[in-house]
């Protein structure tokens, strides 16, 4: 017995990609840096990473083929300083959230080393579009 998959399906055509989406959406289940997702009335959304010690200049916030991505690296000042002990992370991260069809990127802000991204849900624009239809 074989598996159809849900990109194979007969009825939904252009859909394959639905398979991939869940695929990246399940590999940035790391656990660093921590994170909320808030809804903000009616139709917004904020996530909100834990970023102490991160500056605006160590971290970057890009959307890639309806993908999120969230990306931090501190310079590496620690070279004269010795630690006794070292429990705040300062490792490399990247974190990716996709995004639905109609979901924007409004804005990002840090605040008290939490890093705010604002997003939008836009109302898909009907569109009927008549097809004519040719002879040979």
């Amino acid at each position: 017995m074989s598996k159809i998959s849900l990109g194979a399906h007969p009825y939904l055509l252009g859909f394959d990609q639905l398979e991939r989406l869940a695929e990246r959406a399940a590999k940035g289940a790391e656990g660093y840096p921590p994170y909320n997702i808030e809804h903000i009335a009616p139709d917004g959304f904020r996530i909100t990473l834990a970023v102490a010690g991160f500056g605006e200049k160590d971290l970057s916030v890009t959307t890639e083929d309806r993908q999120l991505v969230i990306r931090g690296k501190m310079a590496d000042a620690d070279g004269d300083r010795v630690f006794l002990h070292r429990g705040i992370a300062a490792r490399a991260f990247q974190r990716s959230f996709v995004l639905a069809d109609g979901v924007e990127v409004v804005s990002a802000l840090m605040e008290n080393g939490l890093l705010h991204i604002d997003l939008k849900r836009v109302a898909p624009q009907q569109v009927v579009q008549t097809i004519p239809i040719s002879q040979k």
